[in-house]
């Protein structure tokens, strides 16, 4: 069996804290010292005493739904994050950030290697949340989900000390890897990346896939008996803290209206899709 990696024993022990529903006094004292500390906006959300856990307050809830860019065409961001790259593969290169590359053949592992060189040369983004951000991810576009893959890995950080100074961390960490069809059949792939004190990430429909469990091995799911249609803006899942969202499309399908070093919020337009 093989053996676990710091990252993911030390992000199961945050993740017992956080899961634990402490008196309510107490409670309500770490999560206004949470809110504080990293100076969280609340006014889209219920007071931070109101939630029950340090969990529930990372996954809280918009109290409004956010409006969403539904124009023809329009891809949105499927969360509030910072874009760290953004761009177009060079064949199988993205930018992790200046001066460091990954492949996406090894990021998307071999079970997704003939569909990766199918990317070569198209686009992608790269959406980085920080603690303080709304910690749920939304469905970019009306997409068909057909498979995704649970990879487990470490869980280095992801923040910028760590993009700058890790090789290969989007490859390295753990990741759920989802795979997208839009109506005209244009192939997006959507990578949530797993990072130190975010061993928790779900997908709303499928509860099966759990990660930073006891599991090593990589398990597909495949969504072949009846089409699975998710709508933009629909709920994917959430991070349990903050990590990463990767963004990839075929060439010639995705033109990207965002530029890196840049915030972004869930429901605005980032993209255009031409189909």
């Amino acid at each position: 069996m093989a053996k676990r990696h710091i990252t993911n024993i030390v992000s199961q022990w945050f993740g017992r804290f956080a899961d634990h529903p402490f008196p309510s006094k107490v409670q309500s004292f770490i999560n206004h010292a949470y809110v504080n500390l990293l100076g969280l906006d609340m006014s889209e959300f219920a007071p931070p005493s109101t939630y029950p856990t340090l969990n529930a307050l990372f996954t809280r809830e918009l109290k409004k739904p956010r409006p969403i860019d539904h124009r023809a065409g329009s891809l949105i961001s499927p969360v509030d994050a910072f874009v760290t790259e953004c761009g177009t593969l060079k064949k199988d290169r993205a930018m992790q950030i200046k001066g460091m590359e990954y492949s996406i053949d090894d990021l998307l592992t071999p079970y997704y290697l003939k569909e990766a060189k199918e990317l070569y040369d198209g686009s992608y983004i790269n959406l980085y949340l920080s603690p303080k951000d709304y910690h749920r991810y939304h469905m970019p576009y009306k997409l068909r989900v057909a498979s995704i893959l649970h990879k487990p890995g470490k869980l280095y950080p992801v923040n910028f000390p760590s993009l700058k100074r890790q090789k290969e961390l989007f490859v390295e960490n753990g990741r759920v890897i989802v795979e997208c069809f839009t109506e005209g059949g244009g192939r997006i792939f959507i990578v949530l990346v797993g990072a130190l004190n975010v061993g928790k990430m779900t997908i709303a429909f499928d509860h099966r896939i759990k990660t930073n469990a006891n599991r090593y091995e990589p398990t597909l799911y495949r969504y072949d008996d009846k089409p699975l249609w998710i709508y933009k803006g629909d709920l994917l899942g959430m991070f349990k803290m903050g990590s990463t969202v990767l963004l990839f499309a075929q060439p010639g399908l995705m033109d990207i209206r965002t530029s890196d070093r840049t915030h972004v919020r869930f429901g605005e337009r980032i993209a255009h899709i031409r189909e």
